[in-house]
């Protein structure tokens, strides 16, 4: 076994310390999660969802410090962890009514006999959770699938190991019988081992598309086991024909799409497209604003905008990342600064790529959005389509029909107007296509994929008859 340590990213300073599982940790995390997912699923509806709000409670009432932790191990300011701690809480009322609605029982009459449709767990699934929302997108996968009667092998980021076994605990002062929710510390490796246990029935996975596509290879082999991905994108955010009277309005939805949480957000805007007759007035107030922008540590006061990338490395691809488009001619209207090396701050970076047809159609995953110039819209939404990925998309201005083309030419599973990138909602399903993920959304439609529908038909009495192909 190895140490595994969580550190700030803004100090240096150790916020957790443990072991990372190994091999036979998982075994046997898997064989007691599996042990106890009989009794759980057995265990009544009402029982299940009773326990499901004592732990929102349980977040409620510690939800600062789920925030802190949150913050200590991501940089991500203090205002907003609280939001993610509120996030957490929520999403166990809107997971129960998803369930009822997506994923309950019904009865209805047939020719004689009664129509019958119930779901049933999968039994154990694994999570694999991500570290810019350490506890709110992981929540999304666990609440539901306990709540449909499955027991939960939960891998955490090794960045956010604290936030984690914080979350064990208030599920278990919520109630929750031993066993039904495993949490396994470790890096990749662990990772690799939860995914590819064969005690496990499926897997819930949030990250990249890297990693994503090396699950769906593997699952290949597997068919009879669930797999959940979302896995990021290369969002376009479109504007067009903005009036003056609606500038600040665009240029507030454009910073909060390409920048909000340093770009750590798989939903940021990547990619503004800007129609060419109104970018010189637009670009200039985004720049401006990107300037009043203030990049600092969680708990500063007053409270920054956004915080650094999750560590040195994080931040060491993104210059990377950066570094090639300027090789490949991108003109930095604000350029990407590390104000510390030792450190993972960056300043928020506009990039102006207009002609260059060469750019890489990848997520860079931090505080930077690339230009482009349009002076037709059928372009600009070519321009928007030009990605593998299909997270999510935006259009800011213009008129209804122009969004409609928009929108109905758009691939992707969120689709915005006058709204950000990254503007979802919990009480609608959340994914995407292509590279983004494989059909399977989460949010309101978690409760498709943890559970799966048995459909019967059910008489009180024997009833068959058979009339042809008898001999007298």
């Amino acid at each position: 076994m190895n140490d595994l340590i969580s550190t700030d990213p803004c100090t240096g300073d150790v916020v957790w310390r443990g072991v990372a599982a190994d091999a036979a940790t998982v075994d046997a995390a898997v064989a007691q999660a599996r042990s106890a997912q009989p009794g759980w699923e057995r265990t009544a509806l009402e029982e299940r969802i009773a326990i499901l709000r004592a732990y929102a409670s349980a977040v409620k009432a510690h939800a600062d410090d789920v925030a802190r932790v949150i913050s200590r191990e991501t940089g991500k300011p203090f205002w907003e962890t609280r939001t993610e701690a509120a996030s957490v809480a929520a999403k166990v009322e809107i997971s129960i009514a998803a369930q009822a609605d997506r994923a309950g029982e019904t009865l209805r009459d047939g020719d004689g006999f009664a129509l019958a449709l119930r779901h049933r767990p999968h039994g154990v699934l694994a999570v694999l959770g991500p570290y810019n929302f350490p506890a709110h997108l992981p929540n999304g996968h666990i609440v539901p699938a306990l709540l449909a009667g499955n027991a939960v092998v939960f891998k955490p980021s090794e960045l956010a190991p604290a936030t984690a076994e914080l979350m064990g605990q208030l599920w278990r002062e919520a109630g929750l019988p031993d066993g039904v929710l495993q949490i396994v510390q470790g890096g990749g490796e662990t990772g690799k081992a939860v995914a590819a246990h064969p005690g496990t029935d499926g897997l819930l996975f949030t990250g990249s598309s890297t990693t994503g596509k090396l699950l769906a290879r593997a699952f290949a082999h597997t068919p009879g086991r669930i797999l959940a991905l979302e896995m990021g994108g290369n969002n376009p955010l479109l504007a067009w024909e903005i009036g003056e009277a609606d500038m600040d309005a665009a240029v507030a939805l454009i910073v909060q799409s390409g920048w909000l949480s340093a770009g750590q957000r798989c939903t940021c805007a990547r990619r503004l497209i800007v129609q060419d007759e109104i970018a010189d007035a637009l670009i200039e107030r985004v720049a401006a604003t990107l300037d009043r922008l203030i990049v600092g540590a969680p708990f500063d006061d007053p409270q920054p905008f956004m915080g650094p990338v999750v560590d040195n490395r994080a931040a060491d691809l993104v210059e990377a990342r950066v570094a090639d488009l300027l090789a490949l001619g991108g003109r930095p209207i604000r350029p990407l600064v590390r104000r510390d090396p030792g450190l993972p701050f960056l300043s928020p970076a506009l990039i102006d790529m207009t002609g260059i047809e060469t750019a890489p159609d990848g997520e860079i995953f931090g505080p930077v959005v690339q230009l482009w110039r349009e002076t037709n819209f059928d372009r600009a939404i070519a321009r928007a389509n030009a990605t593998r990925f299909g997270l999510s998309a935006a259009m800011l201005g213009g008129s209804r029909a122009q969004f409609e083309q928009f929108r109905a030419a758009t691939r992707a599973g969120v689709v915005n107007w006058n709204r950000p990138t990254n503007g979802a909602s919990s009480a609608m399903p959340f994914g995407g296509i292509g590279d983004s993920g494989n059909l399977r959304p989460s949010a309101y439609y978690a409760a498709d994929y943890c559970a799966f529908p048995v459909a019967g038909m059910e008489a009180p009495a024997l009833d068959g008859t058979l009339s042809t192909g008898l001999r007298a």
